[in-house]
């Protein structure tokens, strides 16, 4: 299998525009290399680039699985784990937009505020 490319300059902006604009301020974030299974039939895992950060003791994920394709979720703790109901995106805007969205969805109901 082809290697998955890491994450490019056109994929940072993306990430670092959208952090500005949902939060007002620039956001840090980091890169490392996760183990996943690209399929659900993959008996073996496989090594792809993420991108995450940590904003009000939440922690964001984003998996670069492919050319164009993402994966994400955020927790609070290992055993609380989110998605946005999309098992994979095609484009990047969308996926981190989505994953904000769905996290503050789920932070606004957790305080009785939805």
């Amino acid at each position: 299998m082809a290697s998955i490319p890491d994450y490019g300059k056109s994929e940072e902006w993306i990430i670092r525009t959208t952090l500005k604009e949902r939060y007002g301020e620039d956001i840090p974030f980091e890169y490392a290399d996760a183990e996943i299974r690209l399929s659900p039939a993959d008996r073996d895992l496989s090594t792809c680039p993420v991108v995450f950060w940590e904003k009000d003791n939440c922690n964001f994920v984003i998996f670069k699985s492919g050319d164009r394709r993402y994966r994400c979720q955020f927790f609070y703790h290992g055993y609380q784990q989110y998605g946005t109901g999309i098992h994979e995106y095609d484009d990047l805007s969308e996926c981190i937009v989505s994953l904000l969205q769905t996290q503050a969805d789920h932070q606004a109901k957790e305080q009785g505020k939805i």
